[in-house]
């Protein structure tokens, strides 16, 4: 990681320092434009044409049975089974809590205003494999899809080279139950969630974290009216640590996002010189014990640490950079979160490591990447619901505000708009 002394600077003069690993996306969108078109035009022959040249397997029954959802976790340990169920109370825990009751608003005699949450009737899950079969993400998207009510839940996930899923995805699955289970990875699946295939059936918003590929494809079908969760790139972390952070805590935490990827990032803030000298130390020391060391050396190559002057240029800074996980390992971090307004998750204190978010404390782990905190939000209950707004007017509420849409309309030049309100006055 290099180190950057910005006490004597402004952060605005160093804005060039936050910018993320950039990837040229022309050829890349070329390239998984090309997928999404075959995908489009030939169906299942396509999505599984592509399933085995990425992922060495194409299963000619790509959907699984109720049966074999059910049993596919059969196996796993019982430590893991406990695990994945407390992590499912906690999730569900939090995000009912974001069910709200509408009141109906009467902005003025006889006129009411009121608003509903309507569920995304289909929505399509896609949980990576790849390296690590991240059946936490299926909690995270599945959980607030069954809250919601969507009637429809299509899960996609890259199969082994044997034509398998992991069964702690297949466990997460039968858990939350009344999930469809399609074996297809890659910009294939989204391709088949978007425009839908003889087997897969189309969705209206797809979920879900995914390599450079699946990202860009999400992109592209956006294009095409299909609604995804939100902008994503590589994962990362920004730890803001004082002279009261504990250094073997921050490196461990700075690690648990460098091992993600070689393009994720993790950026280290301190007043202190001599903390930020102890972290990297401890990082040297701990990267070396993981089995993941050769991806999170490389992220590392791609991370930075700063010298900040204080808390108030630190929270400017990390405010600036817009990190999706933001960790406050310092004194006071209550007082300091109030100074958060750009993030995706914030972890308060030396004992909230970012990995509890990631897994099982309750918060969804799906979030803003890459600057994108600045305007979105981690996926919550309000990702799978649309708001409606009614109204209805009594005779007495069209005569109290029939005249000034009369004005508005005839000043905008709208007459027809006008004569809607005059027609039923003049009855």
């Amino acid at each position: 990681m290099n180190i950057t002394d910005i006490r004597g600077k402004e952060v605005r003069a160093v804005k060039e320092l936050l910018k993320r690993p950039v990837i040229d996306v022309s050829k890349l969108e070329a390239t998984v434009g090309a997928i999404l078109d075959e995908v489009r035009t030939d169906g299942d022959a396509a999505v599984r044409k592509f399933s085995l040249q990425f992922d060495k397997a194409a299963p000619e029954r790509m959907e699984l049975s109720a049966e074999e959802i059910a049993s596919g976790g059969s196996g796993l340990a019982e430590e893991l089974k406990a695990a994945i169920r407390m992590a499912k109370e906690n999730i569900e825990r939090f995000h009912r809590r974001q069910v709200r009751t509408e009141e109906v608003v009467e902005t003025m005699p006889g006129v009411r205003c009121w608003r509903k949450s309507v569920p995304i009737e289909k929505v399509g899950l896609y949980i990576p494999g790849g390296t690590a079969p991240l059946f936490s993400t299926l909690l995270m998207l599945s959980i607030p899809a069954r809250i919601a009510g969507c009637r429809e839940i299509i899960l996609c996930s890259p199969p082994s080279a044997k034509g398998e899923l992991h069964p702690a995805l297949l466990y997460a699955a039968g858990l939350i139950g009344g999930i469809r289970v399609f074996r297809v990875g890659g910009v294939q699946a989204i391709g088949a969630m978007a425009y839908g295939t003889e087997t897969i059936p189309a969705v209206y918003k797809i979920f879900g974290p995914g390599n450079q590929y699946v990202t860009c494809a999400k992109q592209l079908v956006q294009r095409d009216g299909i609604a995804i969760d939100m902008p994503a790139g590589p994962s990362e972390v920004a730890v803001y640590a004082d002279e009261s952070a504990i250094g073997e805590f921050v490196a461990a935490d700075l690690l648990s996002q460098a091992e993600h990827g070689a393009d994720s990032q993790v950026v280290l803030v301190s007043p202190s010189e001599a903390v930020i000298e102890g972290v990297l130390v401890e990082v040297e020391r701990q990267v070396a014990l993981l089995p993941r060391s050769d991806m999170a050396q490389k992220a590392l190559a791609n991370s930075r640490a700063f010298i900040v002057r204080d808390g108030v240029q630190a929270m400017e800074l990390l405010n600036e950079y817009a990190p999706e996980h933001l960790i406050l390992c310092c004194e006071h971090a209550e007082r300091l979160a109030g100074e958060v307004i750009n993030a995706g998750s914030v972890f308060l204190g030396h004992y909230s490591p970012e990995s509890v978010g990631d897994y099982a404390s309750g918060t969804n782990h799906v979030l803003p990447t890459n600057g994108a905190a600045r305007a979105f939000s981690g996926v919550s209950l309000d990702s799978y619901v649309k708001k409606i707004t009614f109204q209805q007017l009594s005779e007495e509420g069209l005569g109290a505000i029939g005249a000034t849409v009369q004005q508005m309309a005839l000043a905008e030049g709208l007459d027809a708009h006008a004569r809607a309100v005059t027609i039923r006055l003049e009855k």
